[in-house]
């Protein structure tokens, strides 16, 4: 199968429009933006030409064969190598939730699609969740249910929701909440699937999960001793 990643490429806000168009032109149909605030002292970013920290996020889920394309476009159109421009990653994706949501976040790509594509293993991985607008806590509900601990919202824009008429059958709104949790992976597929049964895509939350590995922790004591419980 064509590997799976989560694209996060992070450049300045002015950029927006020129990035989501770009990314059109390579089959990139779907995205998350949201805002940030970069960090470097002012001594840093005159040395990088930059004029602020203001900063837009973007995710996708892109397969291998699409990153190779957008690789070089992202030097040789975007001139990303420029100073202050941004810098785009890959994260290996380690599941998703389902057939149809794998389908709508690579809408355009060419990929074969399973169940769920397992690509990693390790002890502990990020679920993230996608979902419309005010969503959040019904999210959260799901999920404690199934024994997840608590998480982390930021708000965020969404683009393709098109394309969610087509493979979820639903409309999407623009207005996104991401909610970040660290789960054991021995637990994700309870959590999943709670998620996806209380808030899934076919519901009114809309919401598509997927699970990126974690290598190495800090700090997650408690989710061994749920886990022990």
């Amino acid at each position: 199968m064509n590997q799976i990643y989560v694209l996060g490429l992070i450049t300045n806000r002015g950029m927006r429009e020129r990035f989501l168009q770009f990314f059109k032109e390579y089959h990139i149909e779907v995205t998350f933006t949201t805002l940030g605030r970069g960090t470097a002292a002012s001594s840093l970013l005159d040395f990088l030409g930059m004029e602020d920290t203001e900063k837009a996020i973007y995710l996708a889920v892109i397969t291998r064969d699409t990153w190779q394309g957008l690789k070089k476009g992202l030097y040789t159109r975007m001139r990303i190598d420029i100073p202050g421009r941004g810098i785009a990653f890959l994260i290996p994706l380690s599941s998703v939730g389902g057939k149809k949501v794998l389908q709508y976040l690579t809408a355009g790509q060419k990929i074969e699609i399973e169940e769920e594509s397992v690509l990693q293993n390790t002890e502990y991985e990020l679920l993230i969740a996608i979902a419309n607008s005010g969503y959040t806590e019904t999210i959260m509900d799901a999920a404690r249910s199934a024994r997840a601990p608590g998480g982390t919202v930021i708000h965020a824009k969404g683009t393709g929701a098109e394309h969610a008429e087509k493979f979820l059958g639903i409309s999407l709104a623009e207005e996104k909440e991401m909610v970040f949790i660290a789960v054991k992976t021995s637990r994700k597929k309870a959590i999943m699937k709670a998620i996806m049964e209380k808030a899934g895509a076919d519901t009114k939350a809309g919401t598509v999960v997927f699970f990126l590995p974690i290598t190495e922790t800090a700090g997650l004591r408690m989710l061994d001793e749920m886990e022990e419980d």
